[in-house]
C-alpha cells in the first residue's frame, strides 16, 4: 500500500529501510517492507506491535551511506520519513502514534 500510493504522487519509496515489531527491544521481527507485492509480507496478528517507517523521495532512491549515520540519496534529492506505531487488536489496527483528540 506504501510503493502504491507513493508512486502514484510521483515518490519513490527507499528500500534500504522498513518498518519493524516493536516490544521488549526497539528493533524485533517482522521487518516490515514499505514496497512489495500486496499480500506478501509477513501475516500480522492480534498483540503484534510494530512500527511503519517509509523514506519517500522525489529522485532516484539509491542511498549513499556516510559516517555511520549520514544516509543521502544517490541523486541527492529530497527526501522525508515518517513513522507510526500499529498494534494489531482483536478489532482490528491500532495506531498508537496518533496525536490525541481534543475532548
Amino acid at each position: 500500500a506504501i510503493q502504491r500510493h507513493a508512486e502514484s504522487q510521483g515518490l519513490a519509496v527507499v528500500r534500504e529501510y522498513g518498518g519493524h515489531g516493536i516490544g521488549r527491544e526497539l528493533h524485533e521481527s517482522p521487518y516490515i517492507e514499505n514496497y512489495g507485492l500486496p499480500g506478501k509480507g509477513p501475516l500480522l496478528k492480534p498483540g503484534h506491535v510494530f512500527c511503519i517507517e517509509p523514506i519517500l523521495c522525489l529522485g532516484n532512491p539509491q542511498i549513499d551511506h556516510f559516517d555511520d549515520w549520514t544516509t543521502l540519496t544517490s541523486d541527492r534529492s529530497l527526501a522525508a520519513h515518517a513513522e507510526h506505531t500499529v498494534a494489531i487488536t482483536e478489532d482490528g489496527p491500532r495506531i498508537l502514534t496518533l496525536p490525541a483528540v481534543p475532548a
